[in-house]
């Protein structure tokens, strides 16, 4: 018997028995064997399931997967009645989406099929040492007992796969292929390119490329900017709150609290307005005398980006306040007692025991943080809308980020493989520098530091 092998699979090897070998072609015979009918009859409608999808439905559009259709809709003049008549054709979209989801089923069949042989060869391997072999509603039973986790993981993960991993999927092939407001489907058909929409990003179009290393520079600057003033100044408003000498600590944060309260999205779309030429900000400005003309707010390059940064700083930094507030009060006070004997200072004791605290603490919302500012989209969109819009910009603005660009690509210009390309290209940069980072945090190297 070869020691590589599970024992199951050796045992099903070994089994002469008609009804287990049939597992191989009718899933569930060698439950049968075994008089587990609860459990074969399961295996078995779960295969005449597959076959009815797959060749009822998941072929038909799978065969053209390589292809994406052939026939386009055709509009045919009908003599009799004397009008034009649509005649469908092929749907790019729906073979594509169809395809994906055989794909995914006929995983999951081949999935099913092993643990059936499995099965099959378990209960060979119990009745060839004479153990006892379960019932079906022993094995249902132990669904609540030893494999309750089992039970508990299969919705999520059903989940997960459904609403998550299948759409992912189907999001990276779009980049494939040449998906855009020239191919729409039912009307036109779209088809695969290959590594097109990545060559035109980097070394295909020249405006594209401009524009995708334009606004990645961009994005990079704005994620660190609006994740370290945040971070710090909110820091800093957390130990001069919590501090011994000032009083009326639950009014501060009571007045940072509610400011919170105000839905983010209401406050950006008043700043905006406010904002503008002619807005409350540049009238109280002239009116003061301070300025003589409207002072471009959202429409110079410079002054924009300066703007999205401080508004971040006034929606972020109460919330980065309460974030820190919280891990103060969980410092334990004897470590500022000893090192206050010791004879430290208040910069020592800070740089000794709350910085290092905090840092430890934060470090994994941080990062968290800073991946949530990549995909900013409210604070630019609902500030900005990505102005001021260029001319040597594809589709986008100074202000753009990549999640920006990418929805206004998707939404108003409808060129969902280029869109599909760059969501492919933020799910690389967000990941790798997500668990770069984090894996270098002192949270995970010393985690059993702090008790």
């Amino acid at each position: 018997m070869h020691r590589g092998r599970p024992l199951w699979l050796q045992a099903f090897r070994n089994s002469k028995h008609p009804l287990t070998l049939l597992s191989l072609a009718v899933m569930g015979s060698g439950c049968f064997r075994f008089r587990q009918f609860g459990k074969g009859l399961l295996y078995l409608l779960s295969e005449l399931a597959f076959f009815r999808f797959f060749f009822g439905f998941g072929w038909k559009y799978l065969s053209h997967f390589g292809t994406l259709g052939e026939n386009t809709q055709l509009k045919v003049w009908n003599e009799e009645l004397q009008i034009y008549q649509r005649v469908p054709g092929d749907n790019s979209m729906l073979i594509l989406l169809f395809s994906v989801l055989t794909i995914a089923a006929t995983i999951l069949f081949v999935y099913l099929w092993v643990l059936n042989l499995k099965s099959a060869g378990e209960l060979c391997l119990l009745d060839a040492q004479s153990k006892h072999i379960p019932s079906f509603r022993e094995d249902l039973k132990s669904l609540l007992d030893s494999r309750f986790y089992t039970t508990l993981l299969a919705a999520p993960m059903i989940s997960l796969v459904a609403f998550t991993v299948l759409p992912i999927v189907f999001m990276v092939l779009i980049a494939f292929t040449n998906f855009d407001s020239a191919h729409q489907p039912p009307g036109e058909l779209f088809t695969w390119t290959g590594l097109t929409n990545v060559t035109d990003i980097f070394l295909g179009n020249q405006t594209k490329t401009h524009t995708f290393f334009g606004i990645f520079g961009w994005t990079i600057v704005w994620a660190i900017l609006a994740t370290f003033t945040n971070y710090i100044l909110g820091m800093g408003l957390a130990i001069l709150i919590n501090h011994k000498l000032v009083r009326m600590k639950k009014m501060w944060r009571t007045l940072f609290v509610i400011s919170i309260a105000i839905p983010q999205f209401v406050s950006l779309l008043l700043i905006s307005r406010a904002l503008e030429p002619m807005g409350a900000v540049n009238i109280a400005l002239m009116k003061l005398g301070l300025i003589s003309a409207p002072l471009p707010f959202l429409t110079d390059k410079t002054l924009a980006r300066i703007c999205v940064v401080v508004i971040n700083m006034w929606i972020g930094i109460p919330y980065t306040m309460l974030t820190f507030s919280g891990v103060l009060m969980n410092i334990p006070a004897d470590l500022y007692e000893s090192a206050e004997l010791d004879g430290a200072g208040p910069f020592r004791r800070f740089t000794s025991i709350t910085l290092p605290y905090m840092i430890f603490v934060t470090a994994p919302a941080t990062i968290t943080t800073f991946v949530g500012n990549i995909n900013n989209f409210n604070v630019i969109y609902l500030l900005t809308g990505g102005g001021p819009f260029a001319l040597d910009y594809y589709q986008a603005g100074k202000t753009d980020l990549l999640v920006t660009w990418l929805y206004k690509l998707t939404v108003d210009q409808h060129d969902y493989a280029l869109a599909s390309t760059i969501g492919i290209f933020i799910f690389m940069i967000v990941s790798t520098l997500s668990i770069t980072v984090y894996n270098r945090t002192s949270a995970v190297k010393k985690e059993d530091m702090f008790q």
